[in-house]
């Protein structure tokens, strides 16, 4: 008897299909330069940093390799500080109770906007957008007036005046309010696609609204809320602003590598601190990303034929809206109270109407809301168009290395940003690289630090236009180049200013990413602004704060303008399907 050898199918196929994609790309040149030149940046401005700072970690002063810093941070105690492992775990028990509390408010607004018949949905819904495109500053600035020593509600209303309001209170309070758009803008996505007829079903059957939310509207979207919590739980793990203002001696990881580089110059202390600030955030996010996702919670793979009510008895609306009117009361009054601290004096002691706060922000601080403003709209459209290119190479073509620029890519986002500064200034204060203190390197770091929302939107566009309209523009003779410009980019006009909206924000409120690369010449509103509460002037980085967000909404308007000019659609729907009439007739 003897044994007979199956045919070995899969390797054969997977060289063919090699072989071909590498024809492919010398067939076309430009293409092949553009992938070249993608995995270059994102081998300088995104791998390079990061393999500095684990360099720049496990390097002894005499140069050799080294875990005795590992080991010195986990068994040391800093005299009257907490010993970093108490800043570890401060960080990380910061960060599983605000997501915990944002994620719970976020699926609240979003519950209510999504499955209910209450009314001011769409005004909720810009509510639970504001804080993102607001500077970072604004919450703790407004905890500050209203709880602080001079508190308009501790001192002025309750006359309290050694109210301790730094520390995890405060924090929880800031942070949750800051990032609970995150969890709402991930969590409805996921509330709409239930199915109502899933829950009327239930409902005609003699189930409870309750019963009904506990066993099939909360596991349905179950995934989704574990995305959001573990989102949450990154963005508060990178959050510097917020402890640095308000922690007190409430220690974080990323205010305490800042305090060890700056104010103790131990570089390797710091890197070492900025790795395991890495390791939660980098494992949380592709935990996030590519397990989470895999996991399908599907309710019907059709649409329903008839339109059915959404929750609409008063017993459940009224509720939902009054928790969302609290919330909502809150983040006016936050808003309101810094709004109104830009325009006195000196809060707490001397409320006379006054301007000089604004005069102080368009002359000392002048140069740097230049800056700002010029930085951010250099680094917005070079994010915004790599961002498509990005997603355009990943989804459409094939070609070696195609993950691997997906992952490094989308992995900026979960990279701290005071991890990513910490790389920035020691990878670029050396030749061939030397861009510190210059426009280039905070371009750099503005524009790696936002693509992947461009990434992300730009790819999710991508999926839903099919790959027919592109097959069309091919066979008439264009390139790819050609195709991309004139095709696919202005199809994607949605995606492509969101992306643009998002990194302008971003770059202009961004503050742990840049507390290394500012300069004397290259000053930045935010930084101002960090500087104007460390020294204790309040009503000045309210003014600054202010003059952000009007900038960004003015910013925001110019950006649609301009995009609905440059990338107006020249192909309509007929057009579209007499394109892949002609293919199908083509083939035939």
């Amino acid at each position: 008897m003897t044994a007979t050898a199956l045919p070995a199918a899969d390797p054969p196929k997977l060289k063919m299909k090699q072989g071909n994609n590498l024809a492919m790309l010398i067939r076309q040149p430009v293409l092949l330069v553009t992938i070249l030149l993608v995995f270059a940046v994102l081998f300088i401005f995104v791998v390079l940093p990061m393999i500095t700072v684990f360099q720049l970690s496990f390097t002894t002063e005499e140069g050799g390799f080294s875990i005795q810093p590992l080991i010195d941070i986990l068994t040391s105690d800093k005299g009257g500080y907490p010993s970093y492992r108490a800043t570890f775990w401060n960080s990380m028990l910061l960060g599983v109770i605000v997501a915990i509390c944002a994620t719970a408010v976020g699926y609240l607004f979003a519950f209510a906007t999504t499955r209910t018949e209450m009314r001011g949905k769409r005004f909720f819904d810009l509510v639970a957008t504001l804080p993102i495109i607001s500077p970072p500053f604004v919450l703790s600035l407004s905890i500050i007036f209203l709880f602080g020593k001079q508190g308009m509600i501790t001192n002025g209303m309750f006359g309290i005046d050694d109210f301790e309001v730094k520390g995890l209170g405060g924090l929880v309070l800031v942070q949750s309010l800051s990032f609970f758009p995150v969890a709402y803008l991930t969590l409805r996505g996921i509330l709409e696609s239930i199915d109502d007829s899933v829950e009327d079903a239930a409902f005609s059957m003699g189930a409870s609204r309750g019963h009904i939310f506990r066993t099939v509207t909360l596991p349905l979207s179950l995934p989704g809320i574990i995305s959001a919590v573990l989102l949450v739980f990154i963005q508060s793990l990178e959050d510097f602003s917020n402890p640095a203002v308000i922690g007190g001696g409430y220690s974080t990881l990323a205010v305490e590598a800042y305090r060890v580089i700056t104010g103790m110059n131990d570089t390797i202390t710091g890197g070492m601190l900025a790795i395991i600030l890495l390791l939660p955030t980098v494992a949380a996010y592709l935990f996030q990303k590519y397990w989470l996702r895999k996991k399908s919670f599907v309710t019907v793979s059709g649409k329903p034929t008839q339109v059915r009510r959404k929750l609409h008895e008063k017993h459940i609306v009224y509720p939902l809206f009054a928790a969302c009117a609290i919330v909502t009361a809150l983040v006016f009054m936050f808003y309101g109270t810094v709004l109104f601290g830009a325009f006195v004096k000196v809060w707490g002691i001397n409320y006379e109407f006054t301007l000089e706060h604004f005069a102080y922000v368009f002359t000392l601080g002048a140069d740097a809301l230049l800056n700002s403003v010029e930085l951010a709209a250099i680094s917005a459209p070079i994010g915004g168009v790599l961002g498509m290119v990005i997603a355009y190479l990943t989804v459409r073509q094939r070609f070696p290395g195609r993950k691997l620029m997906a992952i490094s890519s989308m992995l900026t986002f979960a990279i701290p940003g005071i991890v990513a500064s910490i790389g920035f200034m020691y990878t670029f204060n050396h030749q061939p690289l030397l861009l510190q203190g210059t426009a280039i390197i905070l371009v750099a770091m503005f524009t790696f630090r936002n693509i992947p929302v461009a990434i992300e939107s730009g790819t999710t566009t991508l999926l839903s236009i099919d790959p027919c309209i592109e097959e069309a523009s091919t066979i008439s003779g264009a390139d790819t180049g050609y195709t991309f410009r004139r095709v696919i980019l202005p199809m994607r006009r949605n995606a492509f200013f969101s992306g643009l909206v998002y990194s302008f924000v971003r770059a202009m409120t961004a503050v742990s990413a840049i507390i290394f690369l500012i300069s004397p010449k290259w000053s930045l509103a935010t930084s101002k602004v960090f500087a104007l509460f460390e020294s204790s002037k309040f009503s000045e980085a309210a003014a600054f704060v202010m003059v952000l967000i009007v900038i960004i909404f003015i910013a925001i308007g110019v950006i649609q303008t301009i995009v609905n000019i440059l990338l107006k659609p020249k192909a309509k729907a007929p057009e579209a399907a007499e394109i892949k009439l002609a293919l199908s007739e083509g083939e035939k």
